[in-house]
C-alpha cells in the first residue's frame, strides 16, 4: 500500500481503505422526527454511534425492560458452563406470588412448587415477559433476587450503562429502580453481537408452555419483516416502552423508546426511528481487521519493522452520500521498542468528514516481535542516541 508518513503521521487516501462501490449521490438529511415520547434513541448497531436521541440519558422507569438484562445475564452463565438450558428450576413462593397471575403483572403462570427448564424461563422471559419467570431465573443463577440484582448492576457497570440502577429482575415498580433509552440501547447491541443463538428467540412471536400459549407484545414482528427483536415494558408509571432491532441489507438499527401512551403509539413511534435511520443513513465496511496498512519501524527487536493494522473491522454509518468526502490518517508511534506482543496498540487511525473527527480506531501491531540480542540492541541504542540529537 502506496502510504506517505511525516514524522510517523501517515496520510490515507479513503480509496485505499473502502472497497471499490458506487457513491450514492448525497443526500440531503432532513431533520429527524419528533416522536410522542417522553425519551428515544437510534442507535447504529455495527458501531454503537447515536444518530438521534432526545433525552437519551434521562433515568426513567424501565418498566419489563429491565428483562433483556436478565435474559442477557441468563444467556451469559449458560454460555460460561454455570448453567444448563435444561436445568429444572424450582419456582419458589417469592416468584410464584410476586410475578403470579394474582399480582396482575405479566406472568408464564408457573404452579408453585413446580419446576421449569432454564430454556423454558428464558423464553417465558423474553417472549411472554413472565415476571414469575424472571425472579425463579434471578434466583436460580444468585439465590436470591436481591443478589441478583447485584450482579444486573455490576454487568450494567461493565457495559457502561451510566444511568442505570436495578433493584429486581422484573422492573416492577421502585424508586431506585431506573434506566435510559441509550443504556437500554447499549445493553441491546451487546445482546446482538454477543449471542446470535439466543438473540433468535426475540424474534418469535409466541410461546406456549403449559398448554397456554402467549404472544410477543412487540407489534413489529407482525408489522416489518425487518425487525427481529427485541422488547416492551410497561407500567402506569413508565409508559409504553419498546426497544427494538431491524436489519435490511447488511445495516442494523436499535431503537429504544420510552413513555409512550399506548401499544400502537409505541410500535408506531419506533417504526419512524427505523425509516429515518435506514432511508438516510448507510453502513460501509471502509477495512477488514488483521489487513496489513503500514509497516512501523521496530528498534531493539530481532526484526527492524511490524506489519500493522486493525484489530476490529471499521464499519461506519454516516448520512448516504458521505463517504466519499472521508479523509483518513493514520498515526504511529514515534519509537516502538522490541519486545512487540501481536496485538499491541501502536498507534491510530482517524477519519474525518473536513474538520470532524467521524471515528477513531486503534492500530495494533499484527505479529510479534521478540527483543534482539545484546549487540543489537546496544547498536540500535545508538542509532536511537544520534537520531534523537538531530531530531
Amino acid at each position: 500500500m502506496n502510504i506517505t508518513c511525516l514524522a510517523r503521521r501517515c496520510f490515507l487516501s479513503l480509496s485505499l481503505l473502502v472497497a471499490p462501490v458506487a457513491l450514492a449521490s448525497t443526500t440531503i438529511v432532513p431533520a429527524p422526527p419528533q416522536l410522542a415520547a417522553k425519551s428515544y434513541v437510534l442507535m447504529d448497531a455495527a458501531s454503537g454511534n447515536v444518530l438521534v436521541e432526545n433525552n437519551g440519558d434521562q433515568r426513567l422507569p424501565p418498566a419489563s425492560l429491565t428483562k433483556l438484562m436478565t435474559a442477557y445475564i441468563a444467556t451469559l452463565e449458560i454460555r460460561r458452563g454455570k448453567i444448563g438450558e435444561q436445568d429444572m428450576v424450582p419456582i419458589s413462593e417469592h416468584a410464584w406470588r410476586t410475578g403470579g397471575a394474582a399480582s396482575g403483572g405479566s406472568t408464564m403462570f408457573l404452579p408453585l412448587n413446580s419446576q421449569a427448564s432454564v430454556d423454558d424461563l428464558l423464553h417465558g422471559v423474553i417472549i411472554q415477559s413472565g415476571n414469575d419467570a424472571s425472579i425463579a431465573l434471578a434466583e436460580y443463577i444468585a439465590g436470591s433476587e436481591d443478589a441478583f440484582a447485584d450482579m444486573m448492576n455490576a454487568t450494567a457497570q461493565k457495559l457502561g450503562m451510566k444511568n442505570s440502577h436495578f433493584m429486581n429482575s422484573t422492573g416492577l415498580p421502585h424508586p431506585e429502580h431506573y434506566s435510559s433509552a441509550h443504556d437500554m440501547a447499549i445493553l441491546a447491541r451487546a445482546i446482538i453481537q454477543e449471542d446470535q443463538e439466543h438473540y433468535a428467540i426475540y424474534s418469535q412471536k409466541e410461546f406456549v408452555w403449559n398448554d397456554i400459549k402467549q404472544s410477543n407484545r412487540n407489534l413489529l414482528l407482525w408489522r416489518d419483516s425487518t425487525v427481529d427483536g427485541l422488547k416492551t415494558g410497561h407500567t402506569e408509571e413508565a409508559g409504553y416502552c419498546l426497544v427494538a432491532s431491524a436489519k435490511r441489507d447488511n445495516a442494523r438499527m436499535i431503537t429504544s423508546v420510552f413513555g409512550t401512551d399506548s401499544e400502537k403509539v409505541r410500535a408506531a413511534e419506533t417504526q419512524k426511528l427505523l425509516t429515518y435511520g435506514f432511508r438516510f443513513f448507510e453502513t460501509r465496511k471502509l477495512r477488514d481487521k488483521g489487513v496489513e496498512l503500514t509497516r512501523a519501524t521496530v528498534w531493539k527487536g530481532q526484526a527492524s519493522d511490524v506489519p500493522a493494522g486493525l484489530a476490529e473491522d471499521m464499519i461506519l454509518t454516516l448520512p448516504r452520500g458521505q463517504a466519499d468526502k472521508l479523509e483518513a490518517t493514520m498515526q504511529v508511534q514515534p519509537e516502538l521498542v522490541a519486545p512487540i506482543s501481536a496485538g499491541q496498540v501502536i498507534g491510530k487511525v482517524e477519519v474525518r468528514n473536513g474538520e470532524q473527527l467521524v471515528h477513531s480506531a486503534d492500530l495494533v501491531a499484527l505479529s510479534a516481535v521478540e527483543e534482539a540480542g545484546f549487540f543489537g540492541r546496544l547498536w540500535d541504542s545508538i542509532k536511537m542516541f544520534f537520531l534523537g540529537l538531530f531530531s
